[in-house]
């Protein structure tokens, strides 16, 4: 790039072009030779004839200005002017390493620093440079490329939501060690320190220059969240001291209908110089269980994120015993010890258990209680299949009973021998038994078994087939102490011994409490240790990426308990929700006890903010200057010739044109506004969603007005003219079909858009989701649309989904159709899922939802360009070759007639099912 004047140009040497104006004024100021007079005498005929137009036999020198101006605007707009260029010189030579933090701590900033990186990029392009790209957060062999490649890349890139760790950082060193020769390196920092990072730095010295591209902002983070003295504490860091800051904390959750809303809101205040600040937020209980997550306003980061698990949730338990409550001495009570076992971290209910059960509790614990009433047992079993908890405690009332002894009964785990045992005593010859370690596959495994735990007597199981494999603790000589088997969805436990201290000292240990904890009987109030979750594997549900946003946990593999409280974040151990049979745990980017803090460099790196001025190509500018000036140009002609009055209105309308074609596309783009709601309601219109893509628009309202003229010449549907719909402003209740093409760049919507269109899809609608990637998607390989579908449709309440059955009402809702090309003929469709239990022969073999029309359709076929024609009804798009293109067009259609039809009449086709036998019951 040549540098003039501090305007840089791509092609100087079309500058030259600028020499020749002189001579283009020379030659259109110059005047033809005056004509030779001859005497002619019929002259003498036009003597006195007067012309009322006039002709200069002499350009005007403006004129000849303006043209002047037009061509050398022209010329200039051609050379590629660049305003603000980055000179040669401080682009250097040879290789160029782009190395990026790429942690969480930079995702808010991602857009900016992809941009600088883009036009580093573009200044090693243009000096021959060859680039290699290196993520601290995700490091991989470097490979030196032409800039263009890694430009078309560069989207691909994004932050992980962790920070470079000691496994990333030795991986780094060995990729750095590997690599041949020297290179200078642009570092972009996400402005935090972490362990490890003076070496990198060392290593990349060796190699050649290093300069340090970082914002000065701090970087904001948000604690998990924690419970203590009835407030859920909410805690924010910086990692550098400012000036007084202002900051919004969102507690996010799901309403009773399960969308996700802003729960409650927490203002925070970081005072001049703090770099942290601290507040409580009261909820009642109901709403502290519909918490999800809670995060900082404003920031897209998985640091601004702090999931909640279980030790939010205080669990309901219910707690009922045999005895009366003045009976006996306080700590002889069989409730005394689970008391005070769970009273710091659930709500605890006592009453009659007829009371307690409306109230679905998580837990309920029974207190040797031998036996209940019959209509009380169906009652807690059917409340146990639903997925609750019953935790049973031995005593002497059931010791005395025959409960489950001739049979196992469904509320005990195993059948019990008559009169328990008595280990140690005065009427005995043994000592009291201590418990064995805890087997692998018990809930309890890794819990350390103290020695001063023993048991003097119990209730003994009946050794039945089945016994090994509900016993989940025992004892040294390998009696049973607590079984516990499935019932439904919960879980029946048995613990042999009772509540309090009679029949063993388990309840005075902290085993008891710990033992509480891994059967979820409670929820601790701080997060668990190392220690507590030894031995146990958690499974992820749903994991954070960089920017804060939850993703399903596909094919990842668990984690151990010890990992995931100990260890850092990384590709192994992911910030996210992980499950652990019946309890919930989050591990979040933050924990207890991390601390902010920036990234300090030594003196002798060169370290640069991203305020420097960013290239501004001027060509385009330029040109549409051209054009402007040729335009009045056209009109100054005209004037001088006296033609303008005559051709006012040609010269107009060319005036308009060249506007038009100078006109930015975007202005062009813009989306029109809804029909009149009035004639919506009175009408039957299909929408598409406007995606901001003028091309995608056109296209899609091309295709529904070709589907909607079908429908009204084959079916007795009359739909009116289509209509665009804006998701943030427009309601949707009056289209019975939206078609949603889907692009790669389209915006995500707002979340209000979200709640219109989940409401949308319960009242009965549908959404036809098209990526109009078949052509790819057949052979295997992924595209950005359908990676932009999962991003768009996840907030969305969409039930599960399959492939379309070949038995499906999309089959034969008017045509019977097999295959549903458009423009594409290979790609799947997916629909509503049928239920496992479905029937086809006797019954509906979908959901009784939406009168049985599946809400969403996915595909990719492109079947808007297939629909599409023009005013004139002509097709507007080819569709294959020859015959073979026709018939795919025509069954494109009949797809469409199917879908629209499937839409308004439900699932009477399904309904036909029953034919046969309503004849056979009319004897016909």
């Amino acid at each position: 790039m040549t540098v003039f004047a501090g305007i840089g140009f791509t092609a100087p040497w079309l500058l030259l072009g600028l020499l020749a104006l002189p001579v283009l004024w020379l030659l259109l100021r110059a005047v033809p030779p005056a004509p030779r007079r001859q005497p002619f005498p019929a002259v003498t005929l036009l003597l006195g004839l007067k012309d009322d137009e006039s002709l200069s036999d002499r350009t005007p020198w403006w004129l000849l200005l303006l043209r002047m101006l037009a061509v050398a605007a022209a010329i200039i707009g051609l050379s590629g002017p660049v305003l603000n260029p980055s000179r040669g010189e401080e682009t250097g030579s040879g290789p160029l390493l782009v190395v990026m933090d790429a942690s969480w701590a930079g995702a808010a900033d991602w857009r900016e620093t992809s941009g600088q990186i883009a036009a580093q990029l573009e200044d090693a392009g243009r000096a021959g440079r060859p680039v290699a790209m290196l993520r601290l957060s995700a490091p991989e062999p470097l490979q030196f490329r032409a800039a263009s490649d890694w430009q078309r890349e560069l989207a691909g890139l994004v932050p992980e939501p962790w920070q470079p760790g000691p496994a990333q950082l030795q991986e780094a060193t060995a990729v750095l060690d590997a690599a041949e020769g020297g290179f200078d390196t642009l570092w972009f920092s996400d402005a935090l320190a972490y362990p490890g990072r003076q070496e990198i730095l060392q290593a990349l010295s060796r190699r050649g220059d290093v300069e340090v591209y970082e914002r000065p902002a701090p970087v904001l983070g948000l604690m998990p969240a924690t419970y203590k003295d009835g407030l859920i504490e909410i805690t924010i860091q910086r990692s550098r001291a400012g000036p007084v800051q202002e900051v919004t904390v969102l507690a996010q959750g799901r309403d009773p209908g399960g969308t996700p809303r802003s729960l409650a809101t927490l203002p925070l205040r970081l005072a001049d110089g703090a770099t942290s600040a601290s507040a409580g937020l009261s909820l009642p209980a109901e709403l502290r269980g519909r918490l999800t997550r809670f995060e900082l306003q404003g920031q897209r980061s998985a640091g601004a994120v702090a999931l909640t698990d279980d030790s939010l949730r205080r669990r309901e338990v219910a707690l009922i015993s045999s005895a009366s409550a003045d009976e006996g001495l306080a700590l002889l009570s069989p409730l005394h010890y689970l008391r005070q076992a769970l009273q710091p971290s659930a709500e605890l209910l006592e009453g009659p258990l007829a009371d307690l059960l409306p109230a679905n509790p998580d837990v309920i614990v029974l207190a040797d209680v031998a036996r209940l009433a019959p209509d009380q047992e169906a009652a807690v079993i059917d409340w146990v299949e639903n997925g609750g908890l019953l935790l049973r405690f031995a005593g002497p009332r059931l010791a005395a009973s025959d409960t489950a002894r001739d049979s196992e009964e469904p509320l005990m785990p195993v059948r019990l021998r008559a009169g328990g045992r008595s280990i140690g005593g005065a009427m005995s010859w043994g000592e009291p038994k201590t418990l064995a370690p805890f087997a692998e596959g018990s809930p309890f495994h890794g819990l350390p078994v103290p020695s001063e735990v023993t048991v003097s007597s119990q209730v003994v199981a009946q050794p039945d087939p089945d016994l090994a494999g509900r016993v989940i603790a025992e004892l040294a000589d390998g009696t049973p102490l607590v079984t516990r088997k499935p019932l439904g969805q919960g879980q029946v436990v048995l613990v042999h011994v009772t509540a309090n201290a009679e029949w063993s000292s388990l309840p005075l240990s902290g085993l008891f409490v710990a033992m509480l904890e891994r059967l979820a009987v409670s929820s601790a109030a701080a997060a668990p240790s190392a220690e507590d979750l030894e031995g146990t594997t958690w499974t992820p549900v749903e994991i954070l990426d960089g920017f804060g946003r939850l993703e399903e946990a596909t094919a990842l593999p668990g984690v151990k308990g010890p990992d995931l409280a100990a260890a850092p974040a990384g590709p192994e151990l992911r910030p996210g929700i992980y499950s652990g049979g019946r309890r919930m745990l989050a591990r979040n980017v933050l924990r207890a006890g991390d601390v902010l803090r920036p990234a300090r460099w030594p003196a002798s790196i060169p370290v640069s903010g991203y305020e420097e001025p960013r290239e501004r190509p001027l060509g385009g500018a330029l040109l549409t200057l051209a054009l402007g000036l040729l335009a009045l140009d056209v009109l100054a002609t005209l004037a001088v010739s006296g033609l303008l009055l005559r051709g006012r209105a040609a010269a107009l309308a060319l005036a308009l044109g060249l506007a038009a074609v100078a006109a930015p596309e975007a202005a062009r783009a813009q989306a029109q506004p809804m029909a009149d709601p009035a004639r919506l309601a009175a009408e039957l219109v299909l929408a598409h969603v406007l995606t901001g893509d003028a091309e995608t628009d056109r296209i899609a309202a091309a295709g529904l007005r070709g589907l909607s003229d079908t429908l009204f010449f084959r079916t007795s549907v009359e739909p009116a003219p289509p209509a665009g719909v804006d998701l943030e402003r427009d309601e949707l209740a009056f289209f019975p079909l939206l078609y949603w093409p889907v692009t790669r760049d389209q915006p995500q919507p707002s979340g209000e858009a979200y709640a219109r269109l989940n409401a949308y899809l319960r009242a009965g609608g549908m959404i036809l989701f098209d990526t109009r990637d078949a052509d790819i998607a057949a052979a295997g390989a992924g595209s950005p649309e359908a990676r932009r579908l999962q991003q768009l449709a996840r907030p969305l309440d969409i039930p599960p989904l399959e492939t379309l059955p070949s038995d499906h009402v999309l089959t034969r809702a008017f045509y019977l159709l097999q295959d549903f090309p458009g423009r594409h003929a290979r790609g799947p469709i997916w629909v509503e899922a049928a239920p496992a239990d479905a029937e086809q022969a006797e019954g509906i073999p979908f959901r009784n939802l939406n009168d049985g029309v599946t809400p969403v359709v996915i595909g990719g076929n492109d079947w808007a360009a297939a629909w599409a024609v023009d005013a004139n009804g002509r097709p507007l798009l080819p569709v294959g070759r020859g015959y073979a293109g026709e018939r795919q067009r025509e069954l494109a259609f009949r797809f469409g007639i199917n879908l629209v039809m499937h839409v308004l009449t439900g699932n009477y086709k399904s309904d036909q099912v029953h034919v046969p036998a309503l004849l056979d019951r009319l004897g016909q």
